[in-house]
Formats: C-alpha cells, sequence, structure tokens
C-alpha cells in the first residue's frame, strides 16, 4: 500500500497560513540546497500529489510559471518535476481545473484517498490546504508528516491539527537558513 505524505510549511507558533490564507510569510527554500535536495528526494518517492481546490490554482500556477518561464531557479528542478506529476484536487463543486496533469475528484474524501493508497505505484504527496490537510489528519489517512518549520511567528492564522495527535518523531533536520523540517509517524 502505498504512503500519503505531507510536506506543509509551519510558522514557529503551529500555523499553515494567515487568519484569511495567507501565505506571505513563507520564506524559500531557495537559498540551501540541503533543503533542496531534501525536497527533491521526497518528491523522487512520490508520483502522484493530492491538493485540496481552494489551493490547487495557485500552487499549480506557481510550479508551472517557475518550469516554464524561470530556467535559472534554484527551484526550477522542483518545479520540473511538480509540473509532471500527476496531481488530483479533491472538490465538492468544480469538475475540472486548469493544469498540466491535473484532474480532479469529486465525493467522499475517505474512499477517494484510500483507493489511490491502493493503487500500484510510488507513495503519494499532500500539499495543501489547511481544511483539506485538517480533514485528512481527522480520518487518519496521513501516514507520514513533513513539516517545514519557518523562522516566523505569525501570531494568528489556521492550524491543520483540530484535536490532539500522538506523532512519532522520525527526524529533524535545521537548515542554514533557518528552516527546521520535522519528520513524523503516527505514533
Amino acid at each position: 500500500m502505498r504512503k500519503l505524505k505531507l510536506q506543509m510549511h509551519m510558522s514557529l507558533d503551529g500555523f499553515v497560513a494567515g487568519p484569511e490564507g495567507q501565505l506571505d510569510w513563507i520564506g524559500s527554500f531557495g537559498t540551501d540546497q540541503a533543503l533542496n535536495d531534501l525536497i527533491n528526494v521526497l518528491l523522487d518517492s512520490c508520483d502522484t500529489i493530492i491538493l485540496g481546490r481552494k489551493t490547487t490554482n495557485e500552487i499549480v500556477s506557481y510550479w508551472e510559471n517557475v518550469a516554464n518561464n524561470q530556467p535559472d531557479s534554484p527551484e526550477y528542478p522542483v518545479a520540473q518535476k511538480i509540473v509532471q506529476m500527476r496531481k488530483i484536487a479533491f472538490s465538492r463543486q468544480q469538475s475540472s481545473i486548469n493544469g498540466k496533469n491535473v484532474e480532479v475528484k469529486n465525493g467522499d474524501l475517505v474512499t477517494a484517498v484510500q483507493a489511490l493508497k491502493n493503487e500500484p505505484g510510488k507513495d503519494i504527496l499532500v500539499y495543501g490546504g489547511a481544511q483539506f490537510v485538517s480533514a485528512l489528519i481527522a480520518n487518519d489517512l496521513i501516514d507520514e508528516y513533513y513539516l517545514f518549520i519557518n523562522p516566523i511567528a505569525i501570531g494568528s492564522g489556521l492550524k491543520i491539527f483540530k484535536n490532539r495527535k500522538i506523532l512519532k518523531l522520525k527526524k529533524s533536520i535545521s537548515y542554514n537558513n533557518g528552516f527546521v523540517m520535522n519528520a513524523y509517524i503516527n505514533g
């Protein structure tokens, strides 16, 4: 069975977005090659990305722009992989979303994710947003958590953990740009 891996930015005070979903506080990976290398390894272990509808357009347009227009960017290798990967947006309202290799799934989230986990292939990566990830956590669908702690406290915002969740630390790595990546598995 494939694993579902969450990769998400988090502030020091535990928020994944500002009160209105703002992401302007998230720092760039581009300045730390070791961090870029870790993200490439994580991407290489997966062949599918799942997203909530609200964040799909933003994520898809950002990475397609880097892949199509910024070959000198340190994020270019990551962008190339993300653009080429299968991306599934979960939505109750839309039946299609523009973007390369993007498909939309409607219906029951738990049933759809369990079916994806049972498909052959590499693992599955989750890229957000807060409400979507909270639903995955509440239904105990995430197997591994890769939380990129940004060196900033934002004071208020959106959280992904709504209830107590016991996790076991798999590894923790600090980077020169101030990021800390904590990897957890279900405890």
